[in-house]
């Protein structure tokens, strides 16, 4: 018996609650993007709401993440782009109108989901997009990222009591740097999107700094723009007070760009 044939396949588990989701409803289709070291969980009642009002749902896992951290070592930004846009391009087949919404990297992802394919995405919902990071330690990332593995995360930034992102509490060095990479491509390319997009920031965000809302604002390209300050969420507002103020302003959104009824 070869090494390779006594080798078994080892499929790391999902964490409870991490698991992706989906749901085919009307011919309006929304495909929300979680964040970095995060999980779907942290999308989960907005999937809920929207899918309650008939839309066409689909909330992936991206690779790595929602299991355990040093997975996410493994992969790199183009892994959770492809899922995205698989996620993407599978809303194509099922509805007329496409929206993507996404939370801090999965607002990322979302943009350049929009830079790439401005002929699907109508618009975009973004809660505390990021673009950039002011941590100095960014600086020596490309050299410290081949000896040490990880960090402390940021986990769970939510001023709600009781709530859970299913995220990590390691941040995994490589797939950080690899993040970065995805920011400057990103944030080159800002000013080809022309979709409408809403914008919801949160005024007490420990995960995000506020030069990324800078960034977007100064250089996106759509002549539609909508920012909203958060007053009483932290980094995750999807699971914290101003969850409803987002689910329903995405809501409005949808029925202000799309054929929906209003009402």
């Amino acid at each position: 018996m070869s090494l390779s044939d006594s080798r078994e396949d080892v499929t790391v588990p999902v964490l409870p609650g991490a698991e992706p989701f989906q749901h085919d409803g009307g011919p309006v289709g929304v495909l929300l993007c979680h964040g970095f070291t995060g999980s779907p969980a942290s999308m989960r009642p907005w999937a809920d709401f929207l899918a309650e009002r008939d839309v066409t749902v689909r909330l992936p896992r991206l690779p790595g993440h929602g299991t355990v951290w040093a997975e996410l070592q493994k992969s790199r930004w183009l892994d959770w782009y492809a899922e995205d846009q698989r996620a993407l391009l599978d809303l194509t087949d099922h509805c007329s109108e496409v929206f993507v919404m996404g939370l801090s990297m999965g607002g990322t992802l979302a943009l350049r989901l929009a830079e790439q394919h401005p002929e699907i995405v109508k618009g975009l919902v973004l809660v505390n997009p990021s673009l950039r990071s002011d941590n100095k330690g960014m600086k020596v990332l490309p050299l410290l990222k081949a000896f040490v593995p990880s960090v402390k995360g940021v986990s769970n930034d939510i001023a709600k009591p009781g709530q859970d992102e299913v995220a990590y509490d390691r941040t995994p060095l490589k797939a950080l740097y690899s993040l970065s990479k995805l920011w400057r491509i990103t944030t080159d390319d800002l000013g080809t999107i022309k979709a409408p997009l809403l914008v919801y920031r949160s005024a007490q965000d420990h995960v995000v700094e506020d030069s990324s809302g800078r960034l977007l604002l100064e250089r996106i390209g759509s002549t539609e723009v909508e920012q909203h300050v958060l007053d009483r969420s932290y980094h995750v507002a999807t699971l914290d007070y101003d969850a409803p103020t987002i689910f329903q302003g995405s809501w409005e959104f949808l029925q202000r760009h799309s054929q929906l009824a209003a009402g």
